[in-house]
């Protein structure tokens, strides 16, 4: 373990313990690029106990050999980045991570990892001692969305639900203002929708696997205004086909902005998602791909979930969860 940071006071005992369980994320829902997201019911759990001394890491399922065992472990970070946060310090902890997110596979499997830690850091506080700094779930979408660098994943994780999020800056321009200041920080903010009870996602999720920095980086600085009105407009109707007309989520998720300019890295992705909407099924990039998100209202059709069977990819229905859940050990 790191030294205790400044203005950390309070030492937490040995031997108390919690486990997180945080929900995967598909974030972008087609035109709401960084800002719609929807929490998924595929779980990793994080159980972390406090020790007298030292660090522990072990990980069990996704990732297991991908990951470092150690201090740089994005959990680790994570974890004592909520002990922080809540104004306390453990001198050991031992780390059990137990993963069924697939990893760089556009399911927020990082933003998973953070939440987690987080909420997990957070409870041994609260738990230790109930005076000790509440974090809330708005700081905790702050603190999360702080590791992401955006708040989408990160907030559907910890709020479950359809989420839609925002970045706030000191710039008056973001206000409505018409000076613009020097940016010093980023606000995140999200609010919780419910999703339609029909609603059904399903997800493809192929073999390869897709670097979020690589697929960024396709993106261009600037876009034509024609096809931003575009998003605007669609993003504001996946609001109300998500959670009131379902009927509507076909024009919903049309998107200018991101998956065509993604495609190109992504080929059997975009067979997919051009086969399901030709069928008549709204479907979009998870994420920064290559999961397939499909929006259902009913079955999922069986010759075409055993279709992605046979080109590789596991087709599974998680529904909609609610958001990261903490209990003790």
């Amino acid at each position: 373990m790191r030294e205790r940071g400044t203005g950390v006071t309070t030492p937490l005992p040995a031997g108390i313990g919690v486990i997180a369980r945080v929900p995967a994320s598909t974030a972008n829902l087609g035109p709401g690029f960084d800002s719609l997201g929807m929490a998924l019911g595929l779980y990793d759990e994080i159980e972390v106990r406090t020790t007298d001394s030292g660090l522990t890491v072990r990980v069990e399922g996704e990732g297991a050999d991908d990951v470092p065992w150690g201090p740089s472990h994005l959990v680790v970070r994570a974890i004592e980045r909520g002990l922080e946060a809540a104004g306390v310090w453990a001198d050991g902890l031992d780390v059990v991570c137990r993963n069924a997110i697939p990893h760089s596979r556009g399911l927020g499997s990082s933003a998973s990892a953070v939440v987690g830690g987080l909420a997990a850091g957070c409870a041994l506080a609260t738990k230790a001692d109930s005076t000790a700094d509440a974090v809330d779930a708005d700081r905790l979408v702050q603190l999360a969305a702080e590791f992401e660098g955006h708040p989408d994943n990160a907030a559907a994780s910890v709020l479950g639900g359809i989420v839609v999020s925002w970045t706030e800056t000191d710039r008056a321009a973001d206000f409505g203002g018409a000076i613009a200041v020097p940016d010093h920080g980023r606000i995140y903010r999200a609010v919780r929708l419910e999703p339609h009870p029909s609603l059904r996602p399903v997800v493809l999720i192929p073999e390869e696997r897709s670097a979020t920095a690589h697929t960024r980086g396709l993106l261009p600085e600037v876009v034509p205004h024609g096809d931003a009105a575009f998003n605007v407009s669609r993003a504001a109707l996946a609001v109300v086909a998500l959670t009131e007309r379902p009927d509507l989520l076909m024009p919903a998720t049309a998107d200018r902005l991101h998956q065509a300019q993604r495609a190109p890295a992504l080929p059997l992705t975009t067979a997919w998602i051009e086969r399901l909407r030709a069928a008549g099924i709204p479907a979009t990039v998870s994420g920064a791909g290559p999961t397939v998100l499909a929006l259902c209202t009913g079955e999922f059709p069986t010759e075409l979930g055993e279709l992605a069977v046979a080109e590789g990819m596991r087709v599974l229905e998680p529904g909609v969860a609610d958001g990261v859940q903490v209990g003790s050990v």
